[in-house]
């Protein structure tokens, strides 16, 4: 027996990767895309021939994107709205013949506060549309996306890798989207269809803004990345990032690359950043500032 043997039989009984999807034709839901990377998702889908359908809970920024795509039709839905969102897709189906990619975008993040004193309204909020609202999104989708052998994308964050200061509710919703997404593509294997999920860092849009740039405290907790790190990036370069994981049917996108170190260590990393992190005093004054801006709606 060769030594490379051993090799070759093992990936004799790896399953074979998903031939490409080519979106021309296609119908893809995308939601938030009324701004931001959703968006430009719809945009880049819409350039590479598919039919779009553009969500939003802003009717008039669901409109505005609808209008400037010749094939795609705006759906105005809060993804915290099991009905309406089931009423959506099926409305998609109907109007465009079928579904075969779902971006499951919209997504908030609160201002930052820790968990003692946050309003517990706050953090419902953030779960019921960041992780809620996905499921939300994605449900009623799955009957069609499996008939068609499409595609899903959940987006989640870097933010799921590892907690930080004043973000519990907004990590524990991206790190439950990134299980959500992980556990559906196991689950779409028999249908021949795919998911992934993708995770971002700094992404120039004014929720980005809000957080890192207005907030005294947030330009401290950027600072305190690693520079290649605290690169930017548009949400045009997000969304095609989006889009080449759709045509690939990639179980992960992240960007900027930087933050694949951060992804391949997570096993190791995590045991040095919990044992060092609450000892850090940056990170102590940071909590105590929080603290002082009492209660966060």
């Amino acid at each position: 027996m060769g030594l490379l043997d051993p090799l070759r039989s093992a990936a004799a009984v790896l399953p074979r990767p998903q031939p490409d999807l080519d979106v021309r034709g296609k119908v893809a839901l995308v939601s938030g895309a009324g701004d931001g990377i959703g968006k430009e998702v719809a945009r880049i889908l819409h350039a590479r021939g598919a039919h779009v359908a553009v969500l939003d809970r802003d009717a008039g920024a669901a409109d505005r994107t609808a209008a400037g795509l010749e094939r795609a039709i705006a759906l105005h839905a809060d993804v915290r709205d099991r009905p309406a969102m089931t009423a959506a897709v099926g409305e998609v189906i109907e109007r465009l013949g079928g579904l075969d990619v779902v971006v499951a975008n919209a997504g908030i993040a609160p201002a930052a506060a820790t968990l003692r004193q946050m309003e517990p309204e706050a953090f419902d909020a953030v779960i019921d549309i960041n992780l809620t609202g996905v499921f939300n999104t994605v449900h009623p989708a799955l009957d069609a996306i499996a008939a068609s052998q499409g595609h899903v994308v959940v987006v989640a964050s870097v933010a799921a890798f590892s907690p930080g200061p004043g973000g519990a509710a907004y990590m524990a919703s991206k790190a439950g989207v990134e299980q959500l997404g992980r556990a559906l593509r196991l689950e779409l294997t028999p249908h021949g269809a795919t998911a992934g999920t993708a995770y971002f860092g700094l992404v120039d849009t004014q929720m980005a803004r809000t957080m890192f740039d207005d907030d005294p405290l947030g330009r401290v907790v950027k600072r305190m990345f690693p520079l290649p790190l605290q690169q930017r990036i548009t949400p045009a370069q997000a969304a095609e990032v989006i889009a080449e994981g759709v045509r690939r049917r990639k179980a992960r996108t992240i960007a900027p690359e930087a933050w694949w170190g951060v992804m391949l260590t997570r096993g190791a990393g995590d045991l040095v950043f919990d044992r060092i992190a609450a000892n850090t005093p940056v990170l102590r004054r940071i909590m105590a500032s929080l603290e002082q801006r009492g209660p966060s709606a």
